[in-house]
C-alpha cells in the first residue's frame, strides 16, 4: 500500500528530527566545547561558597572572647567579695564574744555577780578562748584571713595581701588585717576578782572593742564595693554575648555601634526616635 504524500512528509520530518538530536548529543556529550562545558557544570568540583563572612567571624569570635574573660573577672571579683565577707562575719562573731565580756564586767560592778566566783572567771575565760578561735579558724580555702601566723604562703602573703586576678592591668589585692597582733593575751578571768586589774580589764576590752569594730566595718565596706564591681562585670559580659547576636543580625554594623544601641535599650536616649 503506497504511502500518501502526507504520510511520507510526515516520515521524513521525523526522521530528519531524530537525525539532528543525534547529531547534537554527539556534539554535547562527546569532544565539542559545549559538551565539555556540559560536563564541567554537572560533573567538575564546584568551588565552595562560603556561608559566613570571615570578617564578622573574627569580629564576633573577638566579642564572645571578650564576653568570656569578663564573666571569668566577675568570677574572681565575686569570689574576692565572698571572702572579705567571711572574714567579716569571723570579726563580728569576735566582737560578740568581747562585748559579753563587757556584759560580765558590768554585772560585777552592779553586783549581779560575785567578782571571786571561779564559774564567772571561768566564763569569761571562754569567752577568751571563744575570740581566740575565730581569730585561728577564719579562712576560705586554706587562706586564714585574721592569724597572721598563717600567712606567707602562695595564697596569702606575708602581709596579708591575696591577689586576684581580673582586669586587663592583670589584677588586684584585697588586704587582710592581722587581727592576731591585738592584745587578747592581756584578757584573765582571775583579773576580776580585784577593783584595781577589773577596771584595767574593761578598758582593754573597751581598746579592742574600738579595733575590732574599725576592722569589722572596713570589711563590711570592702566587700558591698566587691559586690557592686562583680555586678558590674557580669552585667558588661552579658552586653557583650548581646552584641555577638546582634552582630550576627546586622554585620554591618561596628561593635561601638551594636554596643551603644544595647546600651540605650536599657538606659534610653536623649532623642525620641520613635517618628
Amino acid at each position: 500500500m503506497a504511502l500518501t504524500k502526507a504520510e511520507q512528509y510526515l516520515l521524513y520530518d521525523t526522521s530528519l528530527q531524530l537525525l539532528q538530536q543525534d547529531l547534537l548529543t554527539n556534539m554535547l556529550f562527546k569532544g565539542g566545547p559545549v559538551g565539555k562545558s556540559l560536563r564541567d557544570l554537572i560533573l567538575a568540583r564546584q568551588p565552595v561558597q562560603p556561608l559566613t563572612n570571615p570578617f564578622d567571624e573574627a569580629i564576633t569570635g573577638s566579642l564572645r572572647a571578650d564576653a568570656r574573660t569578663t564573666m571569668q573577672n566577675s568570677r574572681n571579683v565575686a569570689e574576692a567579695s565572698s571572702m572579705m565577707g567571711i572574714a567579716k562575719e569571723g570579726v563580728a562573731g569576735l566582737k560578740s564574744a568581747l562585748e559579753e565580756m563587757k556584759g560580765i564586767i558590768a554585772d560585777i560592778n552592779s553586783n549581779k555577780l560575785d567578782k571571786t566566783s571561779t564559774l564567772v572567771q571561768s566564763n569569761y575565760n571562754d569567752l577568751k578562748d571563744k575570740v581566740l578561735g575565730y581569730i585561728a579558724n577564719t579562712q576560705y580555702n586554706g587562706i586564714y584571713m585574721l592569724d597572721s601566723t598563717k600567712w606567707g604562703t602562695e595564697q596569702i602573703d606575708a602581709a596579708g595581701n591575696v591577689h586576684i586576678q581580673a582586669y586587663t592591668q592583670g589584677g588586684f589585692n584585697v588586704s587582710f588585717q592581722a587581727v592576731n597582733s591585738l592584745n587578747f593575751a592581756g584578757l584573765s578571768g582571775a583579773a576580776l576578782a580585784n577593783d584595781t586589774t577589773r577596771a584595767d580589764q574593761n578598758a582593754l576590752l573597751d581598746s579592742l572593742l574600738s579595733s575590732v569594730t574599725s576592722i569589722h566595718d572596713r570589711y563590711e565596706s570592702r566587700q558591698n564595693h566587691l559586690t557592686f564591681q562583680a555586678e558590674r562585670l557580669k552585667s558588661q559580659s552579658e552586653l557583650l554575648d548581646q552584641a555577638v547576636e546582634a552582630r550576627r543580625q546586622t554585620p554591618t554594623s561596628s561593635v561601638q555601634d551594636l554596643l551603644l544601641d544595647l546600651v540605650l535599650r536599657d538606659s534610653g536616649s536623649l532623642l525620641d526616635q520613635s517618628s
